[in-house]
């Protein structure tokens, strides 16, 4: 049996949280979303995080707040239990300037929002086949502090 791949999904829309989980039935089985829908969601899960953590975070740029996505990744890089945690974003922009941004504020990767049911399919499987079968990532334990 394959082994469980949490990620953590943050990002506003609960249709895109919907189409993941149906997509990934089939594209990336081993996949367990743990989805947050606002900064502040994002942070407390962080922040109150226990045992292991997420493998991967999905990040949403545009968050329809008056913070968005750049301002959790800064956040998660200053962040003891987010500093070494790969962040992909995911945007339905890709001006040079906001992948620019991202990078600089230490993305580990910029996507493209798929806009079809199978062109998600196609995303979680070629996530899939970098993120969980070609690259070693950390197997981390989180603590509460205090």
């Amino acid at each position: 049996m394959s082994q469980q791949f949490p990620i953590l999904l943050v990002d506003d829309d609960p249709l895109i949280a919907d189409v993941l989980q149906r997509a990934s039935v089939s594209s990336f089985p081993e996949a367990a979303f743990i989805h947050v829908s606002s900064f502040e969601d994002a942070k407390t899960y962080i922040e109150e995080l226990e045992g292991k953590g997420p493998k991967i975070v999905l990040l949403d740029i545009d968050l329809q707040d008056k913070v968005d996505g750049l301002d959790f990744l800064a956040l998660l890089r200053a962040h003891p239990k987010g500093r070494v945690l790969p962040v992909v974003m995911l945007s339905a922009n890709k001006t040079p300037s906001l992948v620019e941004r991202a990078y600089s504020f230490g993305a580990s990767s910029f996507t493209l929002k798929p806009f079809s049911y199978t062109d998600w399919k196609t995303y979680l499987s070629n996530l899939k086949t970098y993120w969980y079968e070609t690259v070693t990532l950390l197997d981390v334990r989180h603590y509460k502090e205090g």
